[in-house]
C-alpha cells in the first residue's frame, strides 16, 4: 500500500481536543518496555538509513518518505490498544460527566416546565375569577338579591321623588325661619302691618344685614339649626333603640318650644299694637287663644317634621344604593388584587421561559460535546510528541547515510543535510509535532 492510500484512511478532526490529556510517562523501570522502545527507535533509524541509500539522500524524496513514516506511526499507535485506552481515559471520563450533566439538565428542565404549567394554570384561574367579578359588578344593580345584597334594584323612583321634594321644602324652611326669626327678635311692628306681613317679611334678610352683622348672621344661620335638627331625626331613627326614641322625643319637644318662642314673640308684638287700656298683659294663656300663634308654630314645626321624615327616607334609599356601590367597590379591589398577581406571575413565567431556553441551549452544546468526545473515543489518538521522537530517529538514519556514503564536497554535503533538516521541520509543523498540543485525533473516513 503506497503512502497516499495510507493517508486516506484517516482524516484530521480537530487540533487540539479539550481536555488535553497529560502525556503518558515513560516507564523506564520495566526492562521489557525499554527494550521495546529501543528496538522501535532502531527500526526507524535503520529505515531512514535504508531509504536514504535508495534515493541518494534526496531531500525532496525525504518529504514523501516522512509522510509514509507518519502513516506507519499512525497504524502502529492504532494497534497499541492498551496505550489507546489510557490516552482516551480522560475523554471517556469527560463524556460520562457530560452525560450526567445532561441528565441533570433534563431533570431541571422538567421541573421548570412543571412550574411553568402551574404558573399558567394560576394565571388562567385568576383571569377567570376577574371575569366573574366584572360580570357581578355589572349585574349587581339589577339583581342584588342574587349576591345576598339586601338592597333595592336600580335607581328607585321613590328616591328621586323624595330628593326633588326635599329641595323646595328646604327652601321654604330657609325662607320661613329667616323671616320669623327677624320678625320675632329684630323687627319693629306698626299699626299698618298685617299678620302676614308681620310674620313673613320679603326683605327680612337684607334688613337684618343692614341693621348689623350680628343680626344678619343670626337670621342667616338659624335655619340651618332646624335643618340640623331634622338631620338628627334621621340619625336617631337609624338605630331603633329605646334611648334613640327618647332622644327623638326630646328633639321634637325642643323644636316645638323654639317655634313656640318665635310665635310668642311675634304674637306679643302684634298684641301690643292693638291692646287698649282695658286689655290684660300678654301671657301664654292669651297666646294659646290666638290662631296666629298656632299658625306660626305649625307653619314651621310641621314642615320641619316633614323635612326630617323626607330626608330620612331619601337617606335610606341612598343607603340602599350605597350597599350596591360598596359591593361593587369590594369586587373592584379584588379585580385589582388578582390583576397584580397575574402581573407578578407573568414576570415569573418570563424568567422560567428564559431559564428553559438556557437549559435547552446548554443541552445542545453538551450533546455536541458528547458526540465530539465519542468521535474521539472511536477514533485514533496520535501522540505527536512521540512521533517527533521516532521521526528524528528516521531522519538521523537518513543523514547518517549522507554523511557516510555520499561522496561530495563538505559544502555540498552540509547543504544537503540542511535541506533534509528543513524538510524534517516542515513535516513536524505539518503534523503538529512542533505545536504545544500533545495529541491529535484522527477519525476513520469510512
Amino acid at each position: 500500500m503506497d503512502t497516499t492510500s495510507i493517508k486516506n484512511l484517516f482524516k484530521l478532526k480537530s487540533v487540539p481536543i479539550e481536555p488535553k490529556p497529560e502525556p503518558l510517562p515513560q516507564n523506564n523501570d520495566n526492562p521489557n518496555d525499554e527494550s521495546l522502545e529501543e528496538t522501535r527507535k532502531r527500526t526507524y533509524h535503520e529505515s531512514g538509513y535504508r531509504d536514504s541509500s535508495r534515493t541518494n539522500g534526496n531531500h525532496s524524496t525525504l518529504s514523501i518518505c516522512l509522510d509514509a513514516v507518519y502513516s506507519k506511526f499512525q497504524n502502529e499507535e492504532k494497534e497499541m490498544v492498551e496505550k489507546q485506552q489510557k490516552l482516551k481515559e480522560a475523554y471517556i471520563n469527560e463524556q460520562k460527566n457530560r452525560e450526567t450533566e445532561v441528565k441533570a439538565l433534563f431533570v431541571s428542565q422538567e421541573t421548570k416546565e412543571e412550574q411553568l404549567k402551574n404558573k399558567n394554570k394560576e394565571v388562567e384561574n385568576h383571569q377567570h375569577t376577574i371575569e366573574i367579578l366584572k360580570a357581578e359588578m355589572l349585574d349587581l344593580p339589577r339583581n342584588p338579591e342574587k349576591y345576598n345584597v339586601k338592597a333595592s334594584k336600580g335607581a328607585s323612583a321613590k328616591f328621586w321623588i323624595g330628593f326633588i321634594l326635599l329641595i323646595p321644602i328646604s327652601l321654604y324652611l330657609l325662607t320661613f325661619y329667616i323671616s320669623t326669626s327677624y320678625s320675632a327678635f329684630f323687627k319693629s311692628f306698626d299699626a299698618k302691618s298685617t299678620v302676614i306681613q308681620s310674620v313673613l317679611d320679603a326683605q327680612a334678610f337684607s334688613k337684618a344685614w343692614n341693621e348689623g352683622a350680628i343680626e344678619g348672621a343670626f337670621v342667616t344661620l338659624i335655619p340651618f339649626v332646624f335643618l340640623g335638627l331634622g338631620f338628627l331625626i334621621h340619625m336617631f331613627n337609624e338605630n331603633k333603640t329605646r334611648a334613640n326614641y327618647i332622644k327623638l322625643g326630646l328633639l321634637f319637644i325642643v323644636t316645638f318650644v323654639f317655634d313656640s318662642i318665635l310665635a310668642y314673640e311675634i304674637e306679643s308684638k302684634l298684641y301690643e299694637l292693638n291692646k287698649t287700656f282695658d286689655s290684660p298683659p300678654f301671657d301664654l294663656k292669651i297666646a294659646f287663644t290666638k290662631i296666629q300663634f298656632w299658625g306660626i308654630i305649625f307653619a314651621g314645626f310641621i314642615v320641619y317634621i316633614i323635612w326630617g321624615v323626607v330626608f330620612d327616607f331619601v337617606m335610606k334609599e341612598l343607603r340602599e344604593k350605597d350597599k350596591i356601590k360598596n359591593e361593587q367597590e369590594i369586587r373592584q379591589k379584588r379585580v385589582e388584587f388578582f390583576q397584580e398577581k397575574i402581573n407578578i406571575l407573568k414576570k415569573e413565567i418570563e424568567e422560567i421561559l428564559a431559564s428553559i431556553g438556557t437549559i435547552k441551549e446548554t443541552v445542545i452544546k453538551t450533546r455536541g460535546r458528547i458526540e465530539e468526545l465519542q468521535n474521539i473515543i472511536d477514533g485514533v489518538i496520535i501522540p505527536t510528541k512521540d512521533y517527533k521522537l521516532y521521526a528524528s530517529e528516521y531522519v538521523q538514519g537518513w543523514i547518517t547515510f549522507i554523511g557516510e556514503k555520499i561522496a561530495v564536497s563538505r559544502t555540498e554535503k552540509q547543504t544537503l543535510i540542511d535541506d533534509c533538516i528543513a524538510t524534517y521541520n516542515t513535516n513536524l509543523e505539518t503534523v503538529g509535532s512542533n505545536s504545544d498540543n500533545q495529541n491529535l485525533v484522527y477519525l476513520s473516513s469510512l
